[in-house]
């Protein structure tokens, strides 16, 4: 994880510094910004490999910024932690349907910093599997990170596309939420389990194309299961 580019996005000088340090004494290399026209210019010229957005920010909100960078497809699979203040329980849910991929609530310890950046990114990293992954028309190729659907390119976050390897990695087995954090976002990560029905929906919402949403489906009273046989009976 050494050597990984931060972009730290608040606009608070005070609040930087902290999260600098705590990066820094990681061995993470820290870039900022204190507004989202900043952060916007230092996306595009440095690539950070995950950005720290704070969701109060003076021109431009931090979820705003959010939805814009996942909108982009040359920004769209930087992985994105919200920054919300202490019960804005509204902001953390609009801050993952936006596209971000966590969410820390201040005030937060150090640790718990570094924690929860190390998990996002190794959910952003390579995936285990080598041989393309499919069911009907639908392909996932783990080596060059591309989803197709009939040949036809799926863009999508890097959750998601984790959370899709699993479902096509264990096709047929119905899974509840707390197994799929487990496996999906690592069973030391600090995230509730409606997150898994955020990225749920962001994931059906990708593979719309032709119906393979379809193969997404939600079993009462466990949770979900990725499955190409009961699709094709409905």
């Amino acid at each position: 994880m050494q050597n990984k580019t931060i972009l730290i996005v608040d606009d608070e000088a005070a609040v930087r510094d902290m999260l600098r340090v705590a990066l820094e004494m990681a061995e993470y290399r820290c870039i900022e910004a204190e507004n989202a026209q900043a952060a916007h210019a230092l996306v595009i010229d440095e690539k950070p490999d995950l950005i720290l957005l704070d969701w109060m920010l003076p021109d431009v909100s931090g979820v705003e910024l959010a939805r814009r960078l996942k909108r982009d497809e040359l920004t769209a699979s930087i992985p994105i932690i919200m920054l919300t203040a202490k019960g804005e329980e509204d902001h953390k849910i609009k801050g993952l349907e936006t596209g971000a991929d966590d969410y820390i609530t201040k005030p937060f310890s150090p640790r718990e910093l570094v924690a929860r950046l190390k998990a996002v990114l190794r959910r952003a990293g390579p995936s285990t599997p080598e041989e393309p992954l499919t069911a009907g028309q639908l392909v996932l190729d783990p080596i060059s990170h591309r989803v197709t659907i009939g040949g036809q390119a799926v863009e999508m976050g890097p959750t998601e596309f984790r959370l899709l390897t699993f479902f096509l990695s264990h096709q047929e087995r119905a899974y509840t939420r707390t197994q799929l954090l487990d496996h999906v976002w690592g069973g030391n990560v600090y995230v509730e389990e409606r997150t898994v029905d955020v990225h749920i929906r962001r994931l059906r919402k990708a593979l719309a194309v032709d119906g393979h949403d379809r193969f997404i489906q939600t079993v009462r009273g466990t949770g979900y299961r990725f499955s190409v046989q009961t699709a094709e009976k409905v």
